[in-house]
């Protein structure tokens, strides 16, 4: 079932879930104006050209676009379509924002930008935001909490800094950012040891005889 704010939104036909969607591919009609773009779903929906007008007006000026209604969707940059998606996703005030992997197209130095864009967007909304995303440093940049999946499951779902100190297991510690991994395991005397040798202070958890140890490039000191 998919819950959404304590409803069962799972019967409901999708365009009916109050979702806004920023796909990969951004997908916006290439046909239409920028602002055509925007008010796409509110026109659907029967509402008024000065009540399109207003929200493609306010839109516009949030996404730094002022002025851009008319202009034609091929004309724009990829940075400037980018927010064009973001906007048309916002323009009938979305309960939740779903981004699937929405910078991927852009080069570093625009994903960054960008990045801290959709950040302060959010954060001036106030809506739920959903960001999909390979790039770990995306989502430990822009995440309040980030959900690490591997296999079709969650392995592990915590604030940023969590998942990097305290990594649920191998598999998140070695996706996260940079790691050593070293195998441990308990001597006949008790003693825990990496590569044969004991290293005294680190004990194994009650009943484990063997892991895997995950040391940072930066806790190491020569």
């Amino acid at each position: 079932a998919i819950v959404l704010d304590g409803e069962d939104i799972t019967p409901l036909p999708t365009h009916k879930r109050n979702l806004g969607m920023v796909f990969q591919s951004l997908a916006l009609f290439p046909h239409l104006s920028v602002g055509d773009n925007i008010s796409y779903a509110l026109r659907i929906r029967g509402a008024s050209r000065e009540e399109q007008k207003k929200r493609v007006d306010e839109l516009l000026t949030l996404i730094h676009l002022a002025g851009f209604a008319d202009r034609p969707v091929a004309k724009l940059s990829g940075g400037q379509r980018q927010r064009v998606a973001i906007a048309r996703a916002l323009a009938l005030s979305p309960k939740l924002f779903l981004l699937d992997e929405p910078l991927s197209a852009l080069d570093a130095k625009l994903r960054e930008a960008m990045q801290v864009e959709l950040r302060q967007l959010q954060q001036r909304l106030g809506i739920t935001t959903i960001v999909v995303t390979h790039d770990q440093r995306e989502a430990m940049t822009m995440a309040d909490l980030v959900v690490v999946m591997g296999h079709g499951k969650i392995l592990q779902a915590a604030p940023p800094i969590e998942i990097y100190r305290k990594p649920a297991d191998a598999f998140v510690a070695d996706f996260i950012g940079i790691t050593n991994l070293l195998p441990a395991e308990v001597d006949s005397a008790g003693r825990t040891t990496i590569l044969g040798t004991a290293i005294p202070g680190l004990a194994m958890p009650a009943g484990l005889r063997k892991a895997s140890v995950s040391i940072r490039p930066e806790d190491v000191h020569l």
